[in-house]
């Protein structure tokens, strides 16, 4: 597997700040973290950045190996699927979450917050086995 180690070493040090910062408000009482909009936004900007990284380390491994050209972020993860770095079960949840992204980003005004709550509750590990994943695969 083709990759720039310091490109991808950043990425992942950047999602795994990200998540840090997620696991600590998720450990926050639900009416205390749903009653501070400063809890929620921190939480939207964190998403955000995880994701982000886990899109960019997509697209950076895809470019650097030649795979074929994703037509959205959505199917940056099928297409490392395709290429059996992904399992179909991981990638349908990241395909989600890339979705979820493009929400936040561009109808940000709808995103409910105890979605964002549930979301820093029950989620995090999608993120979490995605990096585990690419460790193993450029090792």
């Amino acid at each position: 597997m083709e990759y720039d180690t310091e490109k991808v070493t950043r990425l992942m040090v950047e999602a795994r700040n990200a998540l840090d910062a997620l696991y600590e408000l998720a450990k926050l009482p639900r009416e205390e973290f749903l009653g501070s909009r400063h809890y929620v936004s921190s939480a939207k900007y964190n998403l955000l950045v995880a994701i982000e990284a886990c899109i960019d380390i997509a697209y950076h491994l895809i470019s650097k190996n030649r795979m074929r050209l994703p037509r959205d972020y959505a199917d940056s993860f099928r297409v490392l699927q395709e290429n059996g770095i992904l399992d179909g079960e991981l990638t349908r949840r990241l395909i989600l979450m890339s979705r979820f992204r493009n929400r936040l980003v561009h109808i940000y005004w709808e995103v409910d917050d105890e979605v964002i709550h549930s979301i820093i509750n029950e989620n995090l590990g999608d993120i979490e086995e995605f990096l585990t994943r690419i460790v193993e695969i450029i090792k």
